[in-house]
C-alpha cells in the first residue's frame, strides 16, 4: 500500500506514535530537566491551535501505520509555525520528513500563510542540516555553540511569497547556557499568549 497523508489531531488515537515518538526522542536528547519533562512541552499548546484556520495537523501512514507526521499553528497573520515534525526512528533517511515538511507548506499557503518560522533544538544536527537543505534561513549564527541559542529558529517565504528572501532578525548567541535558556522560556512564554489569544478570536 502507498504512503499517505491525512489530516489528523493530535488527540487522534493515530497520532499517539508520533506524540510518543517525540516524547521519547526529546527525553533520549536532552533528558527530564523541567516540570512535566518531554511531555510537557510537546503538549504545550491545545489541539485547536493545529486545525483549520490558524492550524493544520498531519499524519504521514503506511499500511495504516502512522510513520511520521507534523502540523503547524498560527505565529502570526503571516506566518505559520511548523511543530511536532517527527518521523519513525527506523525509517529515516527515506525523504519521509521532507514529503511533511513539503505537505505542511503547502497547507500554510493554502491558508493564506506567506512565512513557515519553525525551532529544533540544539541537540539535532540532523534537523538542521534537513531545514538548511529545504532552504530554510537560519535565524542565529550557525557558527556559534548550537548551546548558546539553546532553540534554533528558522524561516523561510511559502505560498504567495515563496522564493523572496527572509528579512527577520537573527538572534544573538546569549553568555552562557542558562541565560539561553531563560531567553528561549521567555520567548515561548510569549509565543503561548499569543496563540491563545488568536484561539480565543476564532
Amino acid at each position: 500500500m502507498a504512503d499517505r497523508l491525512l489530516r489528523s489531531s493530535p488527540l487522534a488515537v493515530e497520532a499517539e506514535a508520533l506524540i510518543e515518538g517525540l516524547v521519547a526522542e526529546s527525553a533520549r536528547r536532552y533528558g527530564i530537566d523541567r516540570p512535566g519533562g518531554a511531555r510537557s512541552e510537546i503538549e504545550r499548546y491545545p489541539a485547536a491551535a493545529f486545525v483549520p484556520p490558524l492550524g493544520d495537523f498531519l499524519l504521514l501512514q503506511r499500511n495504516g501505520e502512522t510513520i511520521g507526521g507534523g502540523a503547524f499553528m498560527s505565529h502570526d497573520d503571516d506566518t505559520a509555525e511548523l511543530k511536532r515534525i517527527w518521523t519513525h526512528a527506523d525509517l529515516r533517511r527515506q525523504g519521509l520528513a521532507r514529503r511533511v515538511v513539503a505537505a505542511l507548506e503547502e497547507s500554510a499557503a493554502a491558508l493564506g500563510y506567506t512565512r513557515a518560522y519553525l525551532t529544533t533544538g540544539f541537540r539535532q544536527p540532523e534537523a538542521v542540516a534537513l531545514y538548511l537543505s529545504l532552504g530554510y534561513r537560519p535565524l542565529f549564527d550557525v557558527s556559534a555553540d548550537p548551546a548558546l541559542f539553546r532553540s534554533l529558529p528558522f524561516e523561510k517565504h511559502i505560498g504567495a511569497k515563496a522564493g523572496l528572501p527572509g528579512t527577520a532578525p537573527t538572534r544573538r548567541a546569549a553568555a552562557d547556557f542558562t541565560t539561553a535558556s531563560m531567553e528561549v522560556a521567555a520567548i515561548k512564554a510569549e509565543q503561548e499568549g499569543l496563540i491563545l489569544e488568536r484561539l480565543a478570536r476564532v
